[in-house]
């Protein structure tokens, strides 16, 4: 077999566009859920800094969203974390955000990650490029990720 021939049997049997399944839920957490909270945690860290007040806006988040005991929240925010951290890219997350969430959660789930953008009370450009960048991987409408930020923030700014 020549060199190119073994190079194109990898890639088909390897790299099949296969849709994107649900794991299995990891200590009793969905995955959808563990999804959403790298995508917080993500963002929670885009500036370096992961504040008091950005984990204590993703528990409450987890709790009042996923109806979790705090407990079950920092653990789902422990999985997540790992998670996020063994990934290569967000794709696996927003995949499985898009494919099991319908639009109008995809814009609840905008509207949250913009509050721990703006937990720690700044705004800085590498979040507002995870922002743009998520919303597009989320599949918002144009507009959408503007309207979730005013409600997040209460003003009229976009």
């Amino acid at each position: 077999m020549s060199v190119l021939k073994a190079i194109q049997a990898f890639f088909q049997k390897n790299m099949a566009a296969e849709p994107v399944a649900a794991p299995a839920p990891t200590h009793g957490h969905d995955p959808v859920q563990v999804a959403a909270c790298a995508l917080l945690l993500e963002l929670a860290h885009a500036d370096d800094e992961f504040t008091d007040d950005e984990r204590a806006h993703i528990e409450e988040v987890l709790e009042r969203h996923f109806a979790l005991s705090p407990e079950m929240s920092r653990e789902l925010i422990a999985l997540a974390d790992r998670e996020r951290r063994a990934s290569v890219d967000l794709y696996q997350f927003t995949s499985l955000i898009t494919t099991n969430y319908d639009e109008g959660q995809r814009m609840v789930l905008a509207e949250i990650m913009w509050r721990v953008v703006y937990a720690d009370g700044e705004l800085e450009k590498h979040e507002s490029y995870l922002m743009r960048k998520l919303s597009t991987l989320l599949e918002l409408r144009p507009g959408y990720l503007a309207e979730a930020r005013r409600r997040a923030t209460g003003t009229g700014e976009s």
